[in-house]
């Protein structure tokens, strides 16, 4: 199978930048598209960004430009560039992936963003 496992959350102050990345390990020959989420107490789950093995992309309106997603896949990894950091986008943020046509998602890791 596959294993999905994020690194680079933290605290920051409010205007600060933080790079989240995700890597892939055992087979990552399945891999297709990859992307994060994020899940804020009281709140439900919320698309951040997705991108394809082409590195096409899809962000979510409420990110308002100030995320960056992008992917290795001869590393099998995709990273997330978070500028501008507000603390509504304090959250636990999930890595995603297609593997072989299913769904997988790492156990996340804690972006607090103070002001």
């Amino acid at each position: 199978q596959v294993q999905l496992v994020e690194s680079g959350g933290g605290l920051v102050q409010a205007g600060e930048s933080l790079r989240l990345s995700c890597a892939a390990s055992g087979n990552r020959v399945g891999l297709d598209t990859m992307g994060w989420y994020r899940h804020a107490p009281g709140k439900q789950r919320e698309l951040v960004a997705l991108i394809s093995r082409s590195s096409s992309t899809n962000y979510a309106d409420s990110m308002d430009g100030r995320f960056t997603i992008t992917r290795d896949n001869a590393k099998g990894t995709v990273y997330l560039q978070m500028n501008s950091l507000q603390p509504e986008d304090t959250a636990v943020y999930y890595c995603y992936a297609v593997w072989y046509g299913r769904d997988y998602w790492g156990k996340g890791t804690l972006v607090t963003v103070s002001s």
